[in-house]
């Protein structure tokens, strides 16, 4: 569950997170994908958030200004480095891009250290 405490964000229990992700008030991020913003808000500086994809979700090409560290809570999820299962910590540098799916749906924590800018 969250907790705030002294304006700190506690999320408690994160590696059990299927049992208690319908408690989290998600919102759309992408077709299939939602998010639920710990942080930031991904248009300048730094930002964190849980991501949620739904089986066959994807997220479009993309790059990264800064660096992204992608730790895998549930699921899976494949990039053009591969398929990253549940307990899986990626952390991919800047000016890389990739796209990403999710077959089988997953729930990642992702720290942006700078926005991402999105192919057209």
């Amino acid at each position: 569950m969250t907790e705030l405490l002294n304006q700190a964000l506690i999320l408690k229990d994160l590696p059990n997170i299927a049992t208690w992700q319908n408690n989290l008030p998600w919102q759309p991020f992408r077709d299939g994908v939602e998010i639920y913003r710990l942080y930031g808000d991904n248009q300048s500086g730094s930002a964190a958030a849980l991501l949620r994809y739904e089986p066959g979700a994807s997220v479009p090409r993309h790059t990264h200004t800064g660096f992204e560290h992608i730790y895998v809570l549930t699921g899976s999820q494949t990039d053009q480095n591969g398929e990253h299962q549940a307990g899986t910590f990626v952390i991919n540098p800047p000016n890389s891009n990739h796209s990403v799916v999710s077959q089988a749906g997953c729930i990642v924590l992702v720290i942006w250290e700078k926005p991402i800018s999105l192919w057209s």
